[in-house]
């Protein structure tokens, strides 16, 4: 039993560390994706990249029928694959992870709900009395810009740096998905939810009866996600909630993998012994499947599942993502930046956002509540409290179903875009100053 837990936790810590590579190098893609639309959107050739935006995209047969345009199916579609990672990290976190008990998860969970509180208040602040729907836009945290700019400082930040901004993040990232799906709901659908409620029962069955292989659940999240989309509430939770139900456990421990892969390796080498043709015989390739199926067999299907997911999420949907989103027409902003929205977006990222997480580990640490790791330096947390002002991808996300309005979507965005590089480059800055100090 010891052997199959060290064995499925160091296929954990693989994929962690994958996911933090993948993030930090999506990083610089999104800053790439983002850019390049802001040029395409000021220049010449907006006319074509807003069309795009608008253009209809349609599948069907018979009596079904689906259309959407371009936008929403990024927003909408493309997005639940992020937060359907999303969910998957969270339970892994939960399960085995930074998360997995008090001691280790308090920390960064005492900073993730200070920085998301703290950044609404002020909004809230400043819009009490006009668009309060978006106090949930300087809540979000940007993991892969954040990891981006650690990535550019190079191996001089600490490992620990990393894993607490990475921790924080994904305890961040689920405070957003209960915003998103209990304020951020439109008018109920109650067909759809009876119809979400049963396919949720028939996946959680699936779980029970002991279910391994991931293509069932995938299908039933197709039907998942369509539901919600008919439901009025955000289709993307339907991400989070197919995580949570995809197994954790392999369908084989480790002891019976070792039995069965030494079977198939003894049965190979005798193949081999009395083969004369320069290929594989064809027993020999059936051997090879089965050792592939049972290679397959003992990992656990959520950890198989997030290593597929990364490099798509990372290097697909969040620069597509960036690129539908970030492209606003500077002229056609007519709000001014220091409108209440605008304000309210600014100062929560840059200045709620650190003193928020910073302001609250410190006092939990102070009260004796949370114990801050002997590895990091409060300086260190700072920086990372700087950095998790970076809310780009969540935050427009957000941004876009807060606010029906475009003219309050476009100074959204234009917002986030700022406060980003203003909180990226502090963040950046204010390491490189006390890395050097301390070295």
């Amino acid at each position: 039993m010891k052997t199959k837990k060290s064995f499925n936790r160091q296929r954990m810590y693989i994929t962690a560390q994958k996911f933090v590579k993948a993030k930090s190098f999506s990083g610089l893609i999104l800053f790439t994706a983002a850019i390049t639309a802001m040029i395409i959107a000021n220049s010449p050739l907006a006319h074509y990249y807003f069309s795009l935006l608008k253009a209809n995209f349609f599948i069907g047969f018979s009596s079904f029928t689906f259309s959407m345009d371009v936008k929403h199916l990024v927003n909408d579609g493309l997005m639940t694959l992020f937060f359907l990672l999303a969910g998957l990290e969270i339970k892994r976190e939960i399960s085995v992870g930074q998360l997995s008990s008090f001691k280790s998860a308090s920390f960064p969970v005492f900073g993730a709900i200070g920085g998301m509180l703290i950044p609404a208040g002020i909004y809230i602040l400043f819009n009490y009395n006009g668009q309060i729907q978006g106090f949930g836009v300087p809540m979000a945290t940007d993991i892969a810009f954040a990891l981006g700019i650690l990535l550019l400082l190079g191996n001089r930040i600490p490992i620990a740096l990393k894993l607490f901004l990475v921790t924080l993040a994904v305890a961040d990232d689920l405070g957003a998905v209960v915003v998103i799906a209990l304020f951020y709901t439109e008018s109920l659908n109650w067909m759809g939810i009876s119809l979400s409620l049963i396919t949720l029962v028939i996946m959680m069955i699936l779980n029970r009866k002991g279910v391994k292989a991931l293509l069932p659940y995938m299908i039933l999240g197709l039907f998942l996600w369509h539901w919600f989309h008919i439901s009025g509430i955000h289709a993307s939770v339907s991400g989070i909630l197919l995580a949570f139900i995809i197994p954790l456990t392999p369908a084989i421990d480790t002891s019976a993998f070792l039995k069965r892969l030494k079977l198939r390796l003894n049965y190979f080498e005798s193949l081999e012994q009395t083969r004369t043709e320069k290929l594989l015989t064809h027993k020999q390739i059936g051997a090879l499947d089965i050792m592939g199926h049972t290679y397959s067999s003992v990992q656990a299907p959520l950890v198989r599942l997030e290593h597929n997911l990364i490099p798509i999420s990372a290097f697909l949907v969040m620069p597509v993502f960036a690129f539908f989103n970030a492209g606003v027409t500077l002229s056609s902003v007519s709000l001014s930046l220091f409108h209440p929205v605008s304000l309210g977006i600014i100062l929560g990222l840059t200045i709620g956002k650190p003193l928020g997480i910073f302001g609250t580990v410190y006092l939990m640490d102070y009260l004796g509540f949370s114990k801050k790791p002997n590895s990091l330096r409060w300086v260190d947390i700072f920086g990372a409290s700087l950095l998790a002002g970076v809310g780009f991808t969540m935050s427009i996300f957000v941004g876009d179903i807060a606010f029906s309005s475009l003219e309050l979507i476009n100074l959204a965005k234009l917002s986030i875009i700022i406060s980003s590089i203003i909180s990226g480059l502090l963040g950046a800055i204010w390491l490189i100053k006390t890395i050097s100090i301390k070295n």
